[in-house]
């Protein structure tokens, strides 16, 4: 069984900073991407930023360069400056695993609340 749990959500004043973090744990063999996606009332869920295993990056274009996403093994980490109102959602971590029994598949976290608010 595989574990995936973020921290690090919270309220912030536009403009202010926040760091995401991204855990997975237990049946692991190895890790391959892994990223993190949002999503904010009545919309639909966002992809914001993925890493590979090769810590190759691609980012939403809404988020290029006040989004920051690294990675250390199987912990993924989003720095968020310069934050805006719109930035508000809840953010999702998700790893792509293979785990010890050969099996892939992609796990999802329960997800943390990001309030960009005044």
């Amino acid at each position: 069984q595989v574990h995936v749990v973020e921290s690090g959500g919270g309220l912030v004043q536009p403009g202010g900073s926040l760091r995401l973090s991204c855990a997975a744990s237990g049946n692991i063999l190895s890790t391959n991407a892994m990223a993190w996606y949002r999503q904010a009332p009545g919309k639909q869920r966002e992809l914001v930023a993925i890493t590979t295993s090769g810590c190759l990056t691609n980012y939403a274009d809404s988020v290029k360069g006040r989004f920051t996403i690294s990675r250390d093994k199987n912990t993924v980490f989003l720095q968020m400056n310069s934050l805006k109102p719109e930035d508000t959602a809840v953010y999702y971590c998700t790893a792509d695993v293979l785990g010890r029994l050969g099996l892939r598949n992609d796990y999802w976290g329960q997800g943390t609340q990001v309030t960009v608010s005044s």
